[in-house]
């Protein structure tokens, strides 16, 4: 008796001192939050998984990665929010896409990776909320070689007083700059100034959507309007000459003849430009790779340069480089709090540690916009670069990417056979400026 007295008091001692032990070891994985990532890019959706393997080896924290089709993401998006699987992180495309997804979209403000976001008029915001957090960066602007202009401003005979490209700042010195190279384009050794304009159907997105950008932009800011309303629903192009000062230069001043730009693509124009034809075109950081990959490329990486497109409007001497994204990281406000933070977490460790950091430069090739990377840290090309230059340039406001809101493909479609049509001289300037308000304002409500 004495003895089972003694196995009672052993066991009631055992049962305590388990109760008291922390949930560790058996279940405790399992306890930890689980993030569901729903992936808008298809070509990189191994890396995120290899990343996301990664982050629960040494959190235990697990992280599902869910990838769309290719441009199935809103379809997809909207399929899984109403099913147990509902990302707990997703991705908007900027204030459109925030006006669908607003109730899912959780104040970001407070989380580390927007303190640490370098230019936080980026973020897209709503009110004092911010409600979306750009991850990559790209940007455009006009791109020029500056072994060419460097042999310009050798010129003894040159018209203007310019020594340097860091001097054009307005549209005024832009016009003044060409149109003298293009006088000497001979001694230059060039065919013409700028690059062929792509006018050819599907070639244009860099006139109907990219440069029509620039002065939407000074419009909606004149106009105080917030993106996220039904106030996008009209424009009045009021900088409509102001657009046309810069396409009449680059169709004045190039590489082929005006009437001829709609057999022209965006190929045709960054060959001529790695083939020293021209010494400058418009387009984005992604064009390095187009260039340096055209046979017989002639431009030097240390002579690729970038100048803000500038069109002659007030205060454009500070206006940078167009900067921005399409890509918006996104909580979901109706997941629990302890996944929001999760979530949160998460995406500042993508962007703060090292095999993150690595894996976003070199696998991803994103220009990461967070000031947790370092020189080291960003990829090597030279727009790329040049991109990061700028961002960093005091006094220099960056234009953002305000396409975004653009009505439709339509509209753009419409704009760039206007264009076509105008460089042809079929066309008159205030009939395009015409057909781009009222095709804004018809397209606008077809999909309100």
């Amino acid at each position: 008796m004495r003895n089972v007295k003694r196995l009672r008091v052993f066991l009631l001692a055992l049962v305590v001192a388990v109760a008291a032990l922390p949930l560790t070891a058996c279940g405790g994985n399992e306890a930890k939050v689980t993030v569901r990532y729903l992936n808008f890019k298809p070509e990189i959706a191994d890396k995120y998984q290899e990343l996301a393997d990664l982050y629960e080896r040494e959190t235990g924290v697990k992280v599902i990665v869910d990838t769309a089709a290719n441009n199935t993401y809103e379809q997809t998006l909207t399929a899984k929010m109403s099913t147990a699987e509902a990302p707990t992180l997703f991705q908007i495309n900027g204030p459109r896409g925030y006006k669908n997804w607003q109730e899912y979209c959780a104040d970001l403000s407070d989380t580390e990776l927007y303190k640490h976001l370098t230019d936080k008029s980026l973020a897209v915001t709503d009110g004092d909320k911010v409600v979306g957090i750009p991850y990559v960066v790209e940007g455009y602007g006009i791109i020029y070689n500056k072994a060419i202009t460097d042999k310009y401003f050798a010129l003894a005979d040159r018209a203007t007083t310019y020594r340097s490209m860091d001097e054009i700042n307005s549209f005024a010195k832009l016009k003044a700059l060409v149109e003298d190279m293009q006088a000497h384009a001979a001694d230059l050794g060039i065919k013409g100034v700028f690059a062929s304009t792509s006018l050819k159907g599907g070639e244009d997105w860099r006139w109907q959507t990219h440069l029509a950008n620039i002065p939407l932009t000074y419009e909606f800011t004149d106009n105080k309007t917030d993106l996220t309303t039904d106030a996008v629903g009209t424009i009045a192009f009021k900088y409509a000459e102001n657009f046309k000062n810069i396409f009449d230069l680059y169709i004045n001043n190039s590489v082929t003849d005006k009437k001829l730009l709609g057999s022209k693509t965006v190929a045709d124009s960054m060959a001529e430009f790695a083939l020293e034809q021209c010494a400058m075109v418009q387009n984005g950081n992604w064009a390095w790779s187009q260039m340096s990959g055209v046979s017989g490329n002639k431009v030097k990486a240390e002579n690729v340069k970038y100048l803000p497109i500038y069109t002659g409007i007030d205060g454009e001497e500070s206006q940078g480089l167009a900067i921005g994204t399409e890509n918006f990281y996104a909580i979901n406000a109706k997941a629990s709090e302890e996944e929001q933070k999760a979530a949160a977490d998460f995406i500042y460790w993508l962007y703060s540690s090292e095999e993150g950091k690595k894996t976003v430069t070199e696998s991803f090739g994103f220009i990461a916009p967070f000031d947790t990377f370092s020189e080291q840290d960003l990829p090597t090309d030279p727009l790329a670069q040049e991109l990061v230059r700028w961002m960093k340039k005091d006094g220099v406001k960056t234009v953002p990417w305000n396409f975004t809101v653009f009505p439709s493909t339509q509209f753009k479609e419409a704009f760039g056979a206007s264009l076509l049509k105008y460089a042809q001289g079929n066309k008159d300037w205030a009939a395009v400026t015409k057909d781009v308000v009222d095709s804004w304002k018809k397209e606008s409500q077809a999909v309100s």
